[in-house]
């Protein structure tokens, strides 16, 4: 397994990985748009300089980490192309949504930046995450960004494992989430 940076090349694969990295993929034709337009799609086309894949063997991509380096652009940026991709019929999912902008603004101070990440299920436990980190961070770090954090589901334990272990820090438990950050600088 192999850490590189994005292409164009792999934008399918990663939102492949987006949609299938607890199983394969049950969700709806709204679902997924949801989930691409929430989690994966602002990323990989706005800031691939910031997104990094794990590939195979064939240099198919695995697993991945995207991230938007500067919190007041993404909000703009989103809000204006992506958040509109949401039904206006899905109350629920545009609120969740807005509810996740929120809970990273609090924070844009420390942590102007934030992640997400993730690896097709057979990939998992192999040391690929940590990899995907050690690029992201590195990066980040050469351009003098102070933090990242992202939010978490309160029930994803192994993922909260994951970065506690890497060293994230809790910095705010929400009813069914948890925002964690880190400190680059």
């Amino acid at each position: 397994m192999t850490i590189r940076p994005y292409n164009e090349n792999d934008k399918e694969d990663v939102r492949f990985v987006c949609l299938n990295s607890e199983g394969p993929c049950k969700l709806s034709k709204r679902g997924r748009n949801f989930a691409l337009a929430v989690y994966c799609d602002y990323y990989i086309d706005n800031e691939p300089e910031n997104c990094f894949v794990a590939v195979d063997e064939n240099d198919k991509a695995i697993g991945y980490v995207i991230c938007a380096e500067d919190f007041d652009n993404f909000k703009e940026v989103y809000i204006n192309e992506y958040y509109p991709k949401i039904g206006k019929w899905e109350y629920r999912r545009r609120r969740s949504a807005l509810r996740a902008i929120a809970s990273q603004e609090k924070y844009k101070a420390d942590y102007p930046a934030h992640l997400h990440i993730d690896i097709l299920p057979e990939y998992q436990h192999m040391g690929s995450g940590r990899k995907l980190m050690d690029a992201l961070c590195d990066n980040l770090h050469k351009k003098e960004i102070k933090g990242v954090m992202f939010t978490v589901w309160h029930k994803n334990y192994n993922a909260i494992k994951f970065y506690e272990k890497y060293g994230f820090e809790l910095i705010e438990t929400k009813e069914t989430s948890l925002v964690y950050g880190l400190k680059l600088k």
